[in-house]
């Protein structure tokens, strides 16, 4: 059991990944990974094709969703785990997120065409399908119209956080983030924390988190060790994973390479009972 590959954060193209949700658990059936948990954001559109897919191939599938949320003007992003995919307000609120998608989609076009950029919003449609609208649609519709060299400028010259064509989100709270995930019978848990202080990860513990991300391709050993200790100083949950996107992220490498052990996922469903008993 503890050789088994159990990676809890991946996307597909149901929000920013590149893959549909056959290609996604094909490959990680390739990549030898046991246990797999699809984590979009603002959609649970892959779960229920995912689970049906896993079941053919011997891989466990862990309902998933990724949400942003707001601390003190800073974008930080929960997990939740072992959600119900069919949780009626669960959904109301993603749904929201995903109108609210398209309507910073379309601000950041404005922008870029007032920038001098020819570029629309059907040209971005065109790269999300029915996806939930991120950026990373806008940066591909922006290279395949040939207004950037690559991906990566896109990002970095136009439409990364503080860009001139940039566009806050509208978010949740954290505690909001951690209510509808319970509501929904799942667990939250931080994010890839070494993409933000110190301070408000201890926050995000403070408000309610179950549990970190102490396994993610931005944490080195040095990281990993120190999230661990977080973990077993606050009595909280640990999760791990590649945050596997493909195509253009050219993270590859990463999926089959990050991954925790199922002894965490047991803890979380030892945390399930717990909390139903």
């Amino acid at each position: 059991m503890e050789n088994r590959k159990v990676d809890l954060h991946t996307h597909t193209n149901s929000s920013d990944g590149y893959h549909s949700v056959e290609e996604l658990v094909k490959k990680a059936h390739e990549r030898g990974i046991d246990i797999l948990s699809i984590t979009d954001h603002d959609s649970t559109n892959s779960i229920e094709r995912a689970t049906e897919l896993g079941r053919d191939l011997g891989i466990e599938i862990i309902p998933g969703v990724e949400i942003s949320s707001d601390l003190r003007g800073a974008e930080v992003h929960i997990l939740g785990y072992f959600i119900d995919i069919n949780n009626k307000e669960l959904e109301h609120y993603l749904q929201f997120f995903r109108d609210e998608r398209l309507r910073r989609a379309a601000s950041i076009v404005g922008k870029l065409n007032n920038l001098g950029l020819a570029i629309t919003l059907d040209d971005v449609l065109e790269q999300s399908k029915n996806s939930a609208i991120g950026r990373p649609h806008i940066a591909q519709a922006m290279l395949e119209k040939k207004l950037v060299s690559s991906y990566f400028e896109a990002f970095n010259k136009y439409i990364k956080n503080g860009g001139p064509a940039y566009e806050k989100k509208v978010h949740l709270s954290p505690q909001s983030a951690f209510k509808i995930i319970s509501d929904a019978g799942g667990l939250s848990f931080i994010a890839h924390p070494g993409k933000m202080p110190e301070s408000l990860v201890k926050e995000l513990i403070e408000a309610g988190a179950d549990g970190i991300e102490v396994i993610h391709p931005s944490h080195d050993e040095n990281l990993t060790r120190f999230y661990r200790g977080i973990v077993n100083e606050y009595f909280l949950l640990e999760s791990g994973g590649s945050d596997f996107h493909g195509g253009k992220r050219e993270d590859d490498d990463n999926f089959g390479k990050y991954y925790t052990s199922p002894v965490a996922v047991e803890a979380m469903r030892t945390c399930l009972l717990r909390n139903s008993a």
